[in-house]
């Protein structure tokens, strides 16, 4: 399981944002809370939890209006803040996407402080 931040307001990667990694199994059990990580200078997250056995969902929580509001947003190349300077219109991201075992996870974010893209990376 990894993922990856892309500030794209900035055209950089996304440094110090907080990750959180839950999983249930089955679409009616309880998440279960497994720990998190930070992403690094590179934007990447890669040393979150593993799932356990039996997990069928995974949900990734992203920590966005703390990366915004924390400074860590690097100015745009313009020079300008990203956004307009004041919070983001989504305080925090989450992702929720089904798991079968044996694979492997990738699932990048691109983000602005006005919307966000994820996907299945490799």
């Amino acid at each position: 399981m990894s993922t990856h931040v892309l500030d794209t307001s900035a055209g950089r990667p996304a440094a110090g944002v907080a990750v959180r990694l839950a999983a249930r199994a089955g679409s009616t059990a309880p998440w279960t809370e497994l720990g998190g990580a930070t992403t690094g200078t590179d934007g990447r997250c890669t040393d979150l939890p593993t799932p356990p056995p039996g997990t069928t969902q995974v949900r990734l929580g992203f920590a966005t209006e703390a990366y915004f509001a924390g400074g860590r947003a690097a100015a745009r190349r313009d020079g300008a803040p990203p956004g307009d300077g004041g919070a983001p219109f989504f305080p925090e991201v989450a992702v929720t996407f089904a798991v079968a075992p044996g694979e492997h996870y990738h699932v990048p974010l691109l983000l602005n402080p006005f919307g966000y893209s994820v996907y299945r990376g490799s």
